[in-house]
């Protein structure tokens, strides 16, 4: 696999709310060459947003493309690796991640993303805010216009962030470095992000206001009609995504 560097920058702020989803609704969008990661059997999806923030791309600033917000919807998978690979577990898997959706409110990164990766990015307007109080309690919150409407998700957090607990739910959302996408009747490309191990907060008052079925399709609305099973608030770091190699 090539180690060539794609991308860097910061991802700050990352709002996770977690869902749990029968594993038969997301079968058919499961990579080939990887399946389903399960944590505590259960198989689940999260509603990530984040800043990107000084943005390169190829070891180059993008005039007006630097700083962003992201949401995406996405899903935990694994294959297996070899040990002189990063981030391989004790099981002998790399756990990443892959995507329903990725919306950007930059055309150009949408596109980049789309036909170098073949991810599904897709440009919309987009907005954030992030609240902190003198007392260490805060919120923070993104959302997409799409349709004609505002999507919003978001939490509140309080006190200090704190390393995930190992085998936790929070760390097993949190610590994937491996992402794969495959197209229409295309093979899967597998390429790594690297950063270092995210604090966390445990999230509290999740705010979900969204029309899922609108964003995601009617058979992932029911999972996230309802309350997250988890939500959290990750501090971030800076980020490396490296060039992508596809599976054979």
């Amino acid at each position: 696999m090539s180690d060539a560097e794609f991308l860097t920058a910061e991802w700050r702020d990352l709002v996770m709310l977690n869902f749990a989803v029968d594993p038969v609704v997301l079968a058919p969008h499961v990579p080939p060459g990887t399946e389903l990661d399960l944590f505590d059997g259960a198989a689940c999806v999260s509603l990530v947003g984040f800043m990107f923030l000084r943005t390169r791309l190829l070891g180059c600033p993008v005039p007006w493309h630097r700083e962003f917000e992201e949401l995406n919807l996405r899903f935990y998978v694994r294959r297996p690796g070899r040990p002189d690979e990063p981030h391989v577990g004790a099981d002998g898997y790399k756990r990443g991640v892959a995507f329903f959706k990725e919306i950007v409110p930059r055309a150009a990164v949408a596109m980049v993303a789309r036909r170098l990766y073949g991810e599904r990015y897709e440009a919309w307007p987009m907005r954030h805010v992030r609240t902190v109080t003198s007392e260490g309690a805060g919120e923070v919150a993104y959302g997409a216009r799409v349709g004609g409407r505002w999507h919003e998700f978001g939490l509140a957090f309080r006190g200090e962030p704190a390393a995930p607990a190992p085998g936790s739910e929070a760390e097993f959302i949190a610590e994937h470095y491996w992402g794969y996408v495959a197209g229409p009747g295309g093979p899967t490309t597998e390429y790594r992000v690297e950063h270092p191990p995210w604090r966390v907060w445990t999230g509290v008052d999740p705010l979900l206001r969204l029309d899922a079925a609108a964003l995601y399709g009617p058979a992932l609305a029911p999972a996230l009609a309802g309350p997250p099973r988890s939500a959290f608030l990750a501090e971030g770091s800076a980020v490396t995504v490296y060039r992508g190699r596809r599976l054979t």
